[in-house]
């Protein structure tokens, strides 16, 4: 393609400024580079950028390449349903760039290839295999360049393009293109494997040689784990032999040019191979996948010396950790039972691995201390990291499913002679009662689950008693700073057995967690604050079968003192005082005590906004910041919802920083601003009106810069909605009802925000006086139209049939028809039909919407005359018909429902989202549109009861040609009219 030389040195001087250290320029030259990436052409001046090889623009080439990824990834997918933040790219730059990335991503230095790769999976994730058929046969090309670093590129872009046929659901889709890649790649794959093996032997002692070559053997394995992952492939199967002898051989691979004993935490090129060939292995172990059961001896042995090997250093952790559920994934099924079946095989496991890999390391104690969020991460009850000390109590777990007594007696006799260590020397074998503990977490537990806790326990074992005479001791020892890593094991204990725990002992036992908040170790106040959160969230099974929470604000009254002065101590302190399970325990206490919250609602607003000050000028822990926001949300329910006169004192309390936050425009704390604003304004007494401060700050709320933060949107629209349900009078008086029409039409022109768009016309609709809403009504419904004719997607037909029915329940059948044949003859009836009546077969509104839907379409059956008046008309009423009864037998429909039944609030995991973070104690109370209609089903009934007298011998005949084919709708609509006392 020609190159605007001009534009291009534009760009590069812009890309330059990006890198500038003054904020400023790099904001103008950010804001510069979001506009011109709206311009045809940009990609590939962009392209064109990171092309160039001169050394001298080294950075801005990375920053083009970056540059350039991020425009893949936002608007390569034209479909996507975020939209494509106004990036266009040509059919014919779309084909140019495909046809060049890859050679590019070869000739590249090591950072930008890297960036480059990436851009090819964020477009082979859009395109391939079907629009990029030249992709695959490109990348195989390179598998025979002399370039071992180009083989190691192209094999890492080839990985990431694959990994997409993972821990997803198989679908026929899915299927045809893992066949299309398998008639490609199976073949030159494992020749490529084979062939890096004999260079690898070829040049044992030249590192620069061997390192990206066994790097490619190590993305060869996680291409074998993709292609493999769904199914054995037939290739795979015939070739197993080969596969396996290769695997082999790498799991006895030893070259010291390749591993620098000093180094501590770094894994050498040989481990991070050898943990890929274990996962493939355990991926086949966890199949029973038939034809590799002959090899599993061998294996078992081989991965078994490698643990052996091992040193506990942590760049062995990941090799280690996949080394152990491989062993865990063989132990714990039937079929493999006589591979261990021997008291010798089970005494080494325990005493060779598990024991070893549960003890606390020196680098655990040094990450205790100076890296306790890291620790927490890798080592609290519930959490997803995996660490040697969780896969250890994984194995012993899978051990007790096949070997439960014998298992349980090798632990318990290691568990005596380590706590009579303990009992000697508590100061210098403390390590023992630590590791005790973790073999007790290890068999006791027979299920469990994240969160809900344990719910079934080995009988093997005796709970109670391990904690009286070995964990109560701990927690009472009031010397927070003795043995504090086994402190924090031993809350770990209670709050992984709290479900086995009477409610009276957990009763007694939180004064005691209480006083580990005051700990200095940030472990220890973290493992308590993270204990009380679990306790209180516990459930427990109430009447009719429903869970309901275990602990109520009664339970909890006489410690919320303390516990309140013990969590906002953390808080308070100068550093390592964002703690996210702190915060959630705040908001879990609050949300636990609701009623006895009034007496410290002050203080602990007070607390909550001094913290929100804080952070504001620096946010850097979203989860923290989540659960600060829900706490003030909480509080904001439990006073105001009792008593709206509240609302006054809390805008007094909360405006001040709000006001703060949003001037100095923090973006991650807009969107919770403007919920906790909506959520005061929706509990302002019904006559007080939108008061000052709510009546200033409307007209900033629609300046469009605020509209682009996608993140902002729905928080927007959910403060518009609250606006219009307190003062849409108000509102229509100061002529603000265009500017939200404006931000209506804006919302709905794009993907990624048209539900929040139809949220806020929904709002228009129920809120605004009609003789103010009359005259936008035609462009209304023309704006609409003309995003169903270039967008007809299931989700916007979705949104817009729903309008019509709350339009039609609102102003009637006649308006809808009225407004629609105004545009166009005939369209009204056109869109009943083609759009609004099939979608009813394909995807039932449910809870209020599919109230919504069935009075709508009450209105349009018996309010409009027209549709019986002849054959074809008919056959729409019918269809409608059909339509509404058909949501009124679906048992999802929870018709008029506020949320479905059995969705427990509470239950609900609470937390940070990256796109956009719902407050759920500020969520907006489901409004009913037709509070007047109160069983829609009877309505209907009753309607259509009224129609069939008034137009005799009409009715019936339609209703039977409507229902004949389906018994279920013939039957409800029997017991319909029995209850509304009406015959059709």
């Amino acid at each position: 393609a020609t190159v605007d030389h001009q534009r291009t040195a534009q760009i590069r001087e812009v890309l330059a400024q990006t890198l500038s250290p003054d904020a400023a320029t790099r904001r103008a030259a950010e804001q510069h580079l979001t506009e011109a990436q709206k311009v045809d052409g940009h990609p590939l001046v962009v392209l064109h950028i990171v092309a160039s090889d001169s050394a001298a623009d080294a950075a801005v080439r990375q920053a083009a390449a970056v540059h350039f990824k991020n425009i893949c990834k936002k608007g390569w997918d034209e479909h996507s349903e975020h939209g494509t933040e106004g990036i266009t790219i040509s059919p014919a730059d779309r084909t140019l760039i495909k046809n060049h990335l890859v050679d590019l991503m070869c000739t590249v230095p090591p950072q930008i290839q890297a960036q480059c790769s990436e851009a090819i999976s964020l477009i082979a994730k859009v395109d391939f295999p079907k629009n990029w058929d030249n992709l695959l046969p490109d990348l195989i090309q390179r598998f025979n360049s002399p370039d071992p670093n180009v083989v190691s590129g192209v094999l890492v872009t080839a990985n990431s393009i694959l990994r997409r046929f993972r821990y997803v659901q198989r679908s026929d889709d899915l299927y045809r293109d893992i066949l299309y890649v398998l008639e490609r790649l199976q073949a030159p794959l494992l020749t490529l494997f084979i062939q890096t093996g004999k260079a690898i032997e070829a040049t044992p002692n030249d590192p620069a040689q061997l390192k990206p070559r066994l790097a490619s053997l190590r993305s060869v394995c996680r291409i074998f784990y993709s292609l493999n992952w769904q199914d054995l492939p037939e290739y795979f199967e015939d070739h197993m032999d080969e596969w396996m002898k290769e695997f082999a051989r790498y799991l006895q691979y030893q070259n010291p040019a390749l591993t620098d004993p000093d180094e501590e935490d770094e894994p050498s090129p040989i481990d991070v191979l050898q943990a890929a060939i274990v996962e493939n292995l355990n991926l086949y172990a966890n199949k029973d996948e038939e034809p590799f059961l002959p090899f599993l001896p061998e294996f078992t042995g081989l991965v078994w010396n490698l643990l052996m090997s091992l040193t506990d250093k942590p760049k062995h952790d990941t090799l280690a950790t996949t080394s152990i559920r491989f062993l865990s994934s063989l132990v714990g099924k039937l079929m493999h039972k006589n591979l261990f079946n021997n008291p010798d095989t089970l005494r080494n496991i325990i005493a060779k691995i598990v024991i070893p890999n549960i003890m606390i390391r020196e680098t655990d104690e040094e990450k205790f201390e100076d890296d306790p969020h890291d620790y927490i991460l890798g080592d609290m009850e519930g959490s997803d990291t995996e660490s040697r000390r969780k896969v250890s109590q994984e194995l012993l777990r899978a051990m007790c499913r096949q070997f439960e007594v014998e298992t349980t007696t090798i632990c318990t006799e290691h568990m005596t002679s380590m706590l009579e260590s303990f009992k000697r020397d508590p100061a210098g074998q403390w390590k023992q009662k630590d590791a005790a503990i973790h073999l007790m977490l290890g068999t006791a537990i027979r299920a469990e689950s994240t969160q809900q806790g344990v719910s079934q326990v080995n009988d093997e074992v005796n709970i109670m008693q391990f904690f009286q005479e070995n964990i109560l001791t701990e927690l009472q020892e009031s010397n927070m700073s003795l043995r504090p890593m086994v402190k924090a094991t031993a809350i770990k204990f209670v709050s992984t057995f709290r479900n086995q725990f009477s409610k009276d002992q957990v009763k007694a036992l939180m004064p005691l967690l209480i006083a580990h908040l005051s700990a200095e170790s940030v472990v220890v106040h973290t493992y308590a604050a993270a204990a009380i959160e679990k306790i209180l969230a516990s459930k427990e099974d109430g009447p009719n079968g429903k869970k309901h929470n275990r602990f109520c604000g009664a339970d909890i009254q006489p410690f919320l003192e303390s516990l309140f002065t013990g969590l906002f101590s953390i808080v308070d302190k100068q550093d390592l005082n964002e703690n996210e399970y702190v915060m959630k325990c705040v908001m879990r206490t609050l949300n636990t005590s609701k009623d006895d919250i009034m007496p410290v609602t002050q203080t602990v607003l007070d607390k909550l906004t001094s913290a929100l000050g804080r952070v504001a000028k620096n946010p850097r822990n979203p989860h923290y910041n989540h659960y600060l926001f829900e706490s003030i949300a909480v509080l904001v329910r439990a006073v105001c919802s009792k008593d709206p006169s509240h609302t006054a004192a809390f805008e007094n309390l909360l405006f001040p920083p709000f006001q703060t936050v949003l001037q100095m425009d923090v973006a991650e704390f807009t969107p919770y601003v403007f919920q906790i604003l909506a959520q005061l304004l929706e509990y302002r007494p019904a006559d007080a009106g939108l008061g000052d401060a709510y009546t200033g700050l409307f007209a900033p709320l629609l300046t469009p810069t605020l509209w682009e933060r996608r993140g902002n949107v729905p928080a927007l629209t959910r403060l518009i909605q609250a606006y219009l349900g307190k003062g849409a009078a108000e509102i229509v008086a100061n002529n603000h009802l265009v500017g939200i029409l404006g931000v209506f039409q804006k919302l709905v022109a794009s993907r990624g925000t048209e539900v929040s768009g139809f949220e806020l016309l929904g709002s228009i609709i129920q809120c605004v006086p009609p003789e103010a809403i009359q005259p936008c009504l035609k462009d209304l419904f023309q704006i609409l139209l003309m995003k169903l004719q270039q967008s007809k997607t299931p989700r916007y037909v979705r949104l817009i049939s729903d309008f019509f029915a709350l339009f039609v329940g609102k102003f009637g059948s006649q308006a809808y028809f009225d407004q629609l044949n105004g545009i166009q003859p005939g369209l009204g009836l056109m869109l009943l039909t083609q759009v609004w009546v099939p979608r009813l077969s394909t995807d039932l509104p449910v809870r209020m919407d599919a109230k919504t839907q069935v009075v709508g379409l009450t209105k349009i059956l018996c309010d409009t005359p027209a549709l019986l008046a002849d054959g074809n008309t008919q056959q729409v009423w019918a269809g409608a018909f059909v339509g509404a009864m058909t949501i009124i037998t679906n048992p999802d429909s929870h018709i008029g429902a506020a949320c479905a039944p059995g969705d427990d609030v509470d239950d609900a995991e609470i937390g940070y989202d990256a796109t956009y973070s719902r407050l759920y104690f500020a969520t907006r109370p489901v409004v009913d549109p037709f509070p007047e209609v109160q069983d829609p089903a009877i309505a209907l009934a009753q309607s259509v009861g009224q129609l069939s007298t008034s137009q005799p011998g009409k009715i019936q005949p339609l209703v039977q040609a409507g229902l004949q084919n389906d018994p279920k709708l013939s039957s409800k609509l029997v017991e319909l009219q029995t209850q509304a006392n009406v015959q059709i």
